[in-house]
């Protein structure tokens, strides 16, 4: 197919011209004259007009053998012949593009000759006007019309002027109407063949947008295709309905996934890697139901085999009312897991042994700090009383974070005074740190609960309030009952989180970047404890934060029955 400003030839004669608005119609009509050259263009331009001419002169023979014997009228067919030669032999590719006009308008005056020449007989040549006509109208310059015209034009005058024949009244008919009757055709046919024109060059605009389009799919067809072979990850498309759209080679390669996608998801396990998924709720029935969702663990493998996956589910947009459905990844990580795993067990080992010696320091300080004698460093053995009982508290969180558990001891309580007990004790620090600390508890708040822990819970969120509150600012502590939940919220004033921080705000050992900056002091288990505790009793607790203006905390407790 040729794009629009290739050089063409077409079958008026034209050259190389490569601008789209010197193409005639003809040239435009890739199957007819797409694979020929200059030359046979213009033959069989000028084929229709010589073949007729042929069988004028056959039926002349027929019907009219004297008019043979004419000398004008054999000139004239003389010149037919000279015209029809000149198409064979002139060089039309060294020529102007408009040097095919020549023939045309020489073809009018051959057949005003040959009209003249043989007389009344012979005057339906006339209707042979059309072919040269139509040949120049059919170009898209103007000018080529005007051509046609004058072309007619002199067809009915010149032939009579050299005959020397005495204007008639059918002559002077034929000069009037036959110009203006091939007008119109040649008005009509130029109409006509800048319509097609337009029409042909949308066709072929479209076509190639189409071509454009077709190669800009493969290639991002090829890119997409690259990138699933490339990526380390697993990769299964599904539509609507949960039918299998692609897979790509990492999730075929895995021994423990190349089977789901025959099985339509089923053979996952839970975290606790007993625990078979539903198939209604298995990762790829939730994506194809619309249900997006990031990091999900799963299992999957034989036991002695079983690998883990962090599993997420990304929708596609749905188009023309059809369900888009879902990209759904995983990711292995069974080495991370056993490594986290790894780590957990080594804080827990190490810190069961740091419990102990820690212990019996704390005892026998307190011995001796019972014992008289010893007033002169009294206050020393206090600071090594307070630091090793800060200590031991540190290895408590650890065990308590690597295990993922509490020891409770549950009663019942009243959470309002335990809150209020604890805001009184932390009030110094916050006025030292030039806080404002407002209480705002509902009275009584009973429920049942370990005491130690809900207060170890309070005096974390309460501290990382004032740690991270800068002067001048405020901290509001509430508790009150909704429900058939006790809910407890601390607000701050303070240096605040942005989303990725928040996501990671009750991760083990998750210090911010701000707080390491600025040297506050923790390490990055106040939140993961409170976490562990709360969920322990049956809670639940939640973070929100904005950076630059603070941060709110808040723990729900189910409440006595």
């Amino acid at each position: 197919m040729k794009q629009a400003g290739e050089a063409t030839v077409n079958a008026a004669g034209q050259g190389t011209a490569a601008a789209p608005p010197d193409l005639p119609v003809t040239g435009q009509f890739d199957g007819l004259f797409g694979g020929l050259g200059v030359r046979s263009r213009m033959v069989l331009s000028q084929l229709p007009l010589t073949v007729t001419v042929v069988l004028v002169v056959v039926a002349a023979a027929v019907f009219n053998p004297s008019a043979l014997d004419n000398r004008q009228f054999q000139l004239a067919l003389l010149a037919h012949a000279a015209l029809f030669a000149a198409c064979l032999a002139l060089p039309w590719n060294r020529l102007r593009t408009e040097a095919f006009a020549v023939i045309a308008v020489l073809d009018c005056l051959a057949i005003g000759f040959t009209r003249e020449a043989g007389g009344p007989p012979f005057n339906v040549m006339s209707l042979l006007l059309v072919f040269p006509v139509v040949w120049l109208a059919a170009q898209p310059r103007r000018y080529m019309v005007v051509l046609a015209i004058l072309g007619t034009v002199l067809s009915t005058v010149v032939p009579s002027i050299v005959a020397g024949s005495p204007p008639t009244s059918a002559s002077m008919i034929r000069t009037i109407f036959l110009p203006l009757i091939l007008s119109a055709v040649a008005v009509t046919a130029h109409l006509v063949a800048g319509t097609i024109r337009r029409q042909r060059q949308r066709l072929v605009d479209k076509e190639n947008a189409l071509e454009v389009a077709l190669a800009e799919s493969v290639r991002k067809q090829r890119l997409l295709d690259a990138v699933l072979g490339a990526v380390g990850i697993g990769v299964w498309v599904v539509d609507g309905n949960g039918g299998t759209v692609l897979t790509n080679k990492a999730l075929q390669a895995d021994p423990a996934l190349a089977a789901l996608p025959g099985n339509a998801g089923n053979g996952l396990l839970l975290p606790d890697r007993a625990t078979s998924v539903p198939a209604d709720a298995t990762p790829v029935a939730r994506a194809a139901a619309g249900v997006e969702f990031r990091d999900e663990l799963y299992w999957a493998g034989g036991p002695k085999e079983q690998h883990a996956y962090s599993v997420s589910a990304h929708g596609i947009p749905a188009r023309d009312g059809k369900d888009g459905g879902a990209v759904v990844t995983f990711v292995d990580v069974t080495t991370l897991i056993r490594a986290l795993a790894a780590k957990d067990d080594f804080v827990s080992t190490v810190s069961h042994e740091l419990r102990t010696p820690l212990t019996s320091i704390l005892g026998y300080l307190e011995l001796v700090l019972e014992e008289p004698g010893h007033e002169d460093i009294r206050e020393e053995l206090l600071v090594v009383h307070r630091n090793a009982g800060h200590l031991l508290s540190l290895v408590n969180d650890l065990i308590a974070v690597a295990s993922e558990r509490v020891d409770l001891s549950l009663e019942e309580a009243d959470l309002a005074q335990l809150v209020t007990e604890v805001v009184g004790a932390e009030a110094p620090k916050a006025s030292l740190n030039g806080l404002r600390l407002h209480l705002d508890v509902e009275q009584p708040l009973p429920a049942r609960f370990d005491p130690e822990r809900i207060r170890q819970v309070v005096r974390n969120l309460l501290s990382n309030a004032v740690k991270y509150s800068p002067g001048g600012g405020h901290i509001t502590v509430c508790a009150r009952k909704s429900g058939g939940k006790l809910t407890c919220s601390v607000t701050d004033t303070g240096l605040g989180m942005d989303a990725d921080e928040q996501e990671q705000a009750f991760t083990k050992f998750f210090r911010s970047a701000r707080s390491r900056a600025t040297a506050i002091p923790g390490a990055g288990l106040g939140l993961p404890v409170s976490k562990t505790i709360v969920e322990g009793h049956g809670g639940a607790i939640s973070l929100a934060s904005e950076p630059g203006e603070g941060t709110t905390v808040t723990f729900t407790l189910p409440a006595a029955s």
